[in-house]
């Protein structure tokens, strides 16, 4: 049997974490050298089939964003105005990830590149796409682009630094945040010597090792969002490894989706799949009540009505936090529900901007009725 990490997988975008379909050659283009798609989050990507031409298919992903209007494209900013991201060893055969990088003796260096425009800057490039149709309904083809600019890709920042384990563990101790951001831009290590900390025996620990990992991400996102999508897979697949705990985790993965919703959001409906394993029941339900308290579209796109029935739960700490979930999303139809348990005294404890907060079950039934009384006289 291959091993785990030898497996094969379908593309994802790195923004979004949804599957991406196979590229394909776009008829309304100019350019045609390299096959293109769309992701539903609104990146485009383009796919080298040899991974020898990335410079080429980064700078014709870019045309393609900005709908072939290649004086914007070149006035663009990374980051300030787009975001990048990548999958290697993309077999274009196959549509598939293969990390072995050689599939029935044939070898994979395939390249998937992305970028997404940021809102403002795609507004505009929707712009000149319908101007550039009036004009084409009114004069014909426009002239044809000017030949591509070959894009230097220096690291302005000097060189890299390198870290260690031991750095690592004594920032997470510190919170020291934006310096653990700079360590992952420099060093993609990083993320992998935080996940390590994660097997830590005390639940209060593994939580705030938790919160700050998706502070971090939440920081590298804004600048490199693919390795984050890249972590958040390994955990997935780390969780749903039968052969290890998946200590600290999940809410890990709740964590860094509710510090970056926009980009991450799409990652939420496989949180529920880790309901049926005791062992990650409080944390799924703390992970999706952190990401409603900003996000609770997210919550409702998935069936978190499922849950509903942990509202009974012999944990009180189950039902607290299915109690605070509800609230943050204002489901009224669960308030009768919720509305049972206010005479509930039982103590809980969890993890809460930082610091682990304790109060009561009926407490929490308090301050949701008072939501979802609020949504309903705003309705």
């Amino acid at each position: 049997m291959a091993a785990k990490a030898e497996a094969l997988t379908k593309p994802w975008c790195p923004f979004c974490g949804m599957d991406v379909g196979r590229p394909t050659e776009a008829a309304q283009r100019k350019m045609t050298e390299f096959p293109v798609g769309t992701c539903s989050c609104g990146a485009v990507y383009v796919c080298d089939a040899t991974g020898h031409n990335v410079g080429s298919a980064m700078v014709e992903c870019l045309v393609y964003a900005c709908n072939d209007e290649w004086d914007l494209a070149w006035e663009l900013i990374p980051e300030d105005d787009y975001l990048t991201g990548r999958l290697e060893n993309y077999d274009d055969v196959t549509h598939q990830i293969v990390p072995k990088r050689n599939l029935d003796g044939r070898a994979v260096r395939g390249v998937l590149y992305f970028v997404r425009l940021h809102k403002d800057v795609a507004e505009i490039a929707e712009r000149f796409r319908k101007n550039k149709e009036l004009q084409q309904q009114a004069a014909g083809e426009s002239m044809p682009a000017p030949a591509p600019v070959q894009v230097e890709q220096g690291d302005p920042h000097g060189p890299r630094r390198r870290t260690s384990k031991r750095e690592v563990k004594s920032l997470v101790e510190k919170g020291d945040v934006d310096e653990l951001v700079l360590l992952c831009l420099d060093d993609k290590r990083t993320l992998h010597f935080m996940q390590r900390l994660l097997y830590e025996p005390d639940p209060d620990k593994r939580y705030r090792i938790a919160w700050i990992i998706g502070q971090v991400c939440a920081g590298v996102a804004s600048r490199k969002p693919g390795p984050v999508a890249d972590f958040l897979h390994r955990l997935f697949e780390a969780c749903t490894d039968s052969a290890a705990m998946p200590w600290g985790m999940v809410e890990t993965i709740g964590s860094i989706i509710a510090q970056r919703p926009d980009i991450y959001g799409a990652f939420t409906r496989h949180l529920l799949s880790f309901m049926g394993d005791t062992s990650t029941q409080e944390a799924v339900l703390w992970g999706m009540g952190e990401i409603a308290a900003s996000r609770p579209d997210l919550i409702r796109a998935t069936p978190f009505y499922s849950t509903f029935h942990f509202l009974e739960h012999d944990n009180p700490v189950l039902r607290g936090l299915m109690v605070r979930l509800l609230g943050r999303i204002r489901a009224r139809e669960a308030l009768f529900q919720i509305m049972g348990l206010q005479q509930d005294n039982s103590e809980l404890s969890f993890f809460d901007r930082g610091t682990m907060k304790t109060t009561t079950v009926a407490s929490l039934a308090g301050e949701a009725i008072d939501r979802i009384q609020e949504e309903a006289d705003h309705a």
